[in-house]
């Protein structure tokens, strides 16, 4: 970010950056809440799954999953790690035995009872510029934000998010050999796969 002092006839344009800034303070708070989380199991995703499931009722995977954004597959693993230390109990679902509820023990809630303050240690330390009034503000704003996009749900389908933003492409990017996007997945057509496939 440049100095307005320097510059004060053209100010930097990444101060005006939306995704600049999200993505200082996103970096931010990822390195200081790994650190906080370090020992935890599945880490910071770990400590999210436990605070979606110690808030409200016992859910079912895949509607953590489905909260969280996380792969069902990935979920499971993560639920396995915190079981294994017995934060959380997988219980069958008296409205349908075919799926699991996932359940937190009071280990579970000790445990994030502690994790959550020191996480509100990195959090005042990450907003330490602004004043308590201030940080009430932010907060009740990107809650907004973040409750409203996760409602749009944007990214459900990225390629077709690419396309509303990226203007179309060259005839030369559609010829044979040119990696394609499929499924948020980048595939190589039949027989032009590298030697190191």
């Amino acid at each position: 970010m440049t100095d307005a002092t320097q510059r004060p006839d053209r100010p930097d344009p990444l101060d005006d950056d939306l995704g600049w800034m999200l993505g200082i303070v996103f970096r931010g708070y990822v390195r200081a809440a790994e650190h906080a989380l370090t020992d935890f199991p599945g880490g910071p995703r770990g400590y999210q799954v436990l605070t979606v499931a110690i808030n409200g009722p016992a859910r079912n995977q895949g509607a953590i999953a489905e909260e969280l954004g996380i792969d069902r597959t990935v979920l499971t693993y993560l639920i396995d790690d915190l079981e294994r230390p017995g934060f959380v109990a997988r219980r069958a679902d008296p409205a349908d035995r075919r799926n699991r509820l996932v359940d937190v023990t009071d280990v579970g809630r000790a445990v994030w009872e502690q994790r959550r303050l020191a996480l509100r240690h990195v959090e005042s330390h990450l907003l330490g510029a602004l004043t308590p009034t201030e940080s009430a503000t932010l907060r009740a704003l990107l809650q907004r934000v973040a409750c409203s996009a996760q409602v749009a749900d944007p990214l459900r389908d990225l390629c077709e998010v690419v396309a509303q933003v990226k203007p179309a492409e060259a005839p030369a990017a559609t010829r044979a050999g040119t990696a394609a996007v499929r499924g948020g997945r980048t595939t190589t057509p039949r027989g032009r796969r590298s030697s190191t496939d």
